[in-house]
C-alpha cells in the first residue's frame, strides 16, 4: 500500500509498504482524510526526533470506512464510517485505574509514538473507535479529534450560558474552543496579533481584540467585566499569554491551560492568591469528549468547512508540510487518503 512516512527534518518520503491485515481485537480502516495539526509540524521541524522514531507514517486527525474486522471485534462491521480516538493508554497504572485513561502514565499517542493515518490504511485498535453519521461529511469529520479536544477544554473550563470567555490564540484549536464555548453560551472574545486570524475570527461573528493595538481589559469592560473574564483559555503558548490568563480573569474566576509550554515561563501567582483563581491544565480529551464533538458537528452549527483551508492528496504530503511550514495564511490543511 502506499504510505507518506517521516524520514528526518524537512522530509516526508511518499512510498510503498508492507499491508498489514488486522490482529485480534483491530479494524482496518481506508483513510479518507487526515488533517495535519501544530504536533505534526513540529516533528516535519524535526523538533520531536526524540520521540518519533523515523521512518514513520504520522497522522492522528482522521475520518475514513472500516474494510476488515479482524478477530474478537464486535459492533463495528465493513463499511461503517468512523474517526479514531488515537489515545492507546496501558489500562494498568494508577492513574488509568483511576478513569483517567487520557493523561495514562504510559500512554502511546498513535501517529506520534506508533504508526498514524497518512497512509492509504490505518490498523487500530476497536475500542479507539467512534462511529461517525453517514450525514457528516468525510472532510469535515476529520476535525473531530481537534473538535474533541476544543469540547475538553469547555468543559473544564465549565462554561455556562452568559459567562464572558476570553481564547487568548485564534488558531484552529483557539477557534474550535471559541466555536464550543459560544455554543454552550458564553460571551467569546478572541484575542490574537495575527491579521488573518483576527479577520477569519471577526468574519464568524466572534468579538476581537489584537494585543498590539487594542487593550483587553477595555474590551472585556465593554463586555460588563471590568474585573475580568469568568473563563480564560490560554493558547497561545507564550509568556505574555500567561501573565495574561492572570491579569484578565476576575476573583475567583477559571484558566483553563490549553497550550502546550516546553519549559517553565513566569506567572503571576500573587494574583492566583489574591483573586482566588482556579487553574486547570486540559489534555487531549476523553471519549465522551469524542461523542460530544461527533453530536456537534453532525448538527451542523459549527462552521466546520470554513475551517479547512486547503485539501492535498497523499502524494503531496511534502508540500502541504512546506506550505504550512512556511507562514501562509491557513487554518486546518487535509491530507487525501484512500476513499
Amino acid at each position: 500500500m502506499k504510505a507518506v512516512r517521516y524520514y528526518e527534518a524537512g522530509t516526508f518520503v511518499f512510498e510503498e509498504v508492507l499491508e498489514q491485515e488486522p490482529g485480534k481485537g483491530e479494524v482496518k480502516i481506508a483513510v479518507a482524510w487526515c488533517g495535519i495539526c501544530g504536533s505534526d509540524l513540529h516533528i516535519f521541524q524535526g523538533h520531536m526526533d526524540q520521540r518519533v522514531h523515523a521512518p514513520l507514517a504520522i497522522g492522528h486527525e482522521m475520518s475514513g470506512e472500516i474494510i476488515k474486522v479482524g478477530e474478537n471485534v464486535s459492533g463495528w462491521s465493513a463499511g461503517d464510517k468512523v474517526t479514531v480516538r488515537p489515545l492507546d493508554n496501558c489500562g494498568s497504572c494508577p492513574t488509568c485505574q483511576a478513569g483517567y485513561g487520557h493523561i495514562c502514565e504510559n500512554l502511546k499517542f498513535m501517529g506520534i509514538d506508533t504508526v498514524g493515518a497518512m497512509a492509504e490504511y490505518w490498523i487500530v485498535p476497536a475500542r479507539l473507535l467512534h462511529h461517525l453519521p453517514n450525514s457528516l461529511p468525510l472532510d469535515q469529520a476529520a476535525l473531530i479529534e481537534p473538535l474533541a479536544v476544543a469540547c475538553h477544554d469547555v468543559r473544564r473550563g465549565e462554561v455556562k450560558p452568559g459567562d464572558v470567555v476570553v481564547v487568548n490564540g485564534g488558531g484552529p484549536i483557539g477557534m474550535l474552543i471559541a466555536m464550543v464555548a459560544r455554543k454552550a453560551g458564553g460571551n467569546v472574545i478572541v484575542s490574537e496579533i495575527n491579521p488573518h486570524r483576527l479577520t477569519f475570527a471577526a468574519e464568524h461573528g466572534f468579538m476581537t481584540v489584537n494585543l498590539l493595538e487594542q487593550s483587553l481589559g477595555e474590551e472585556l469592560a465593554k463586555q460588563g467585566a471590568s474585573n475580568g473574564a469568568d473563563v480564560f483559555f490560554e493558547v497561545s503558548g507564550s509568556k505574555p499569554g500567561a501573565l495574561a490568563m492572570t491579569a484578565s480573569t476576575r476573583p475567583r474566576g477559571r484558566i483553563v491551560v490549553v497550550a502546550i509550554y516546553p519549559e517553565p515561563v513566569p506567572v503571576d501567582l500573587h494574583k492566583f492568591f489574591w483573586k482566588e483563581l482556579q487553574l486547570n491544565g486540559a489534555r487531549v480529551y476523553e471519549p465522551e469528549d469524542f461523542d460530544a464533538a461527533i453530536k456537534l458537528a453532525a448538527g451542523g452549527e459549527l462552521p466546520l468547512a470554513a475551517m479547512i483551508t486547503a485539501r492535498y492528496s497523499l502524494d503531496q504530503t511534502q508540500k502541504a508540510f512546506e506550505f504550512l511550514a512556511s507562514g501562509a495564511n491557513c487554518m486546518k490543511i487535509l491530507i487525501g487518503g484512500k476513499c
